[in-house]
């Protein structure tokens, strides 16, 4: 899958376009859908199917008091969209200039720089545009038009136990700790991924070295320990991963995102890492020493030993 940041990058000539729209975080049962509906289209008529999202959350510009957590990283959104049999994700910056364009003005402009637009798919209730002017309605009005002719694809929102499947709901599961219910909506199994940050090397000097992920904007599960697993160089490890303050430790309320690699040696600094969670093992406590501590994690280590 070829990664854009401008419609006229794709170099399609004349080849007819298939566009999916939307923020799609977290890459959920009902995004699929959308997703999917676009490659079949571009299968059918010998066109490119082509991804429009965004590099940040809209709000983040227009209603920067109210960002929510992000379910995945953008690299995960990226590999997942690909996963679906795009051919291209046009990747757009998200700046105040972009939030100040009317939803018309965005249709025409890919229409223009895109030069053969088929079809366009988003979510049925999906909205975008300045003033949040743009919509399937208008989707339709243009496409219907005498200068633009494309189809247009309003798919219903997915239910799942009789409830939408929405990022809303799923990021409410993460945060409640029912990681089984956002993994059903997700459609794969909840996973974070951020980059391997500089930690204090406190778990080296347990005996037990971790990589320090780096949360940025991402929802978290409850604080706690996990049983989790990840890839890395082409191996599966099993993961001993806390979420928490480490309040045995540490005074101030930072929040630590800590990976355990079992079997693992090496440097992992700056590397991107990304965990699949699994069951939680317990909460997070203060422990009356260090070596207290010690005792503990090497009993969570062997209860995600014996996980496998």
């Amino acid at each position: 899958m070829n990664l854009i940041h401008a419609a006229n990058e794709l170099g399609n000539g004349s080849r007819k376009v298939c566009l999916a729209i939307g923020v799609f975080d977290g890459v959920h049962l009902g995004h699929q859908q959308i997703i999917r509906q676009t490659v079949s289209d571009a299968h059918g008529h010998d066109a490119l199917a082509v991804v429009v999202t965004f590099d940040k959350h809209p709000n983040t510009i227009v209603a920067p008091d109210h960002v929510p957590p992000q379910i995945f990283s953008q690299s995960q959104k990226i590999r997942a969209v690909a996963a679906l049999g795009a051919d291209a994700l046009l990747e757009i910056p998200f700046n105040k200039i972009f939030s100040e364009k009317s939803g018309e003005t965005f249709i025409r402009e890919l229409a223009r720089d895109f030069v053969s637009l088929h079809s366009i798919c988003v979510g049925a209730e999906f909205v975008f545009g300045h003033r949040r002017s743009g919509n399937v309605a208008l989707l339709k009005q243009l496409g219907s038009g005498s200068e633009l002719h494309f189809q247009v694809h309003g798919m219903a929102e997915l239910a799942l136990d009789g409830k939408t499947v929405s990022s809303t709901r799923i990021r409410e599961a993460i945060r409640a700790g029912d990681l089984d219910a956002a993994g059903q909506m997700l459609g794969r199994p909840y996973a974070i991924c951020g980059q391997v940050v500089e930690g204090d090397r406190l778990g080296r000097q347990l005996g037990f070295p971790t990589a320090n992920l780096d949360p940025a904007s991402l929802i978290l599960p409850p604080n706690g320990v996990y049983a989790a697993s990840t890839q890395c160089d082409g191996r599966l490890y099993r993961v001993a991963l806390n979420i928490g303050t480490r309040p045995t430790v540490t005074a101030g309320p930072q929040l630590r995102v800590e990976a355990h690699l079992l079997g693992f040696s090496g440097d992992l600094y700056g590397a991107e890492l990304e965990v699949e969670i699994g069951a939680r093992l317990r909460d997070e406590k203060r422990f009356q020493s260090p070596a207290e501590l010690q005792e503990q994690i090497g009993r969570d280590v062997a209860a995600v030993r014996d996980s496998e």
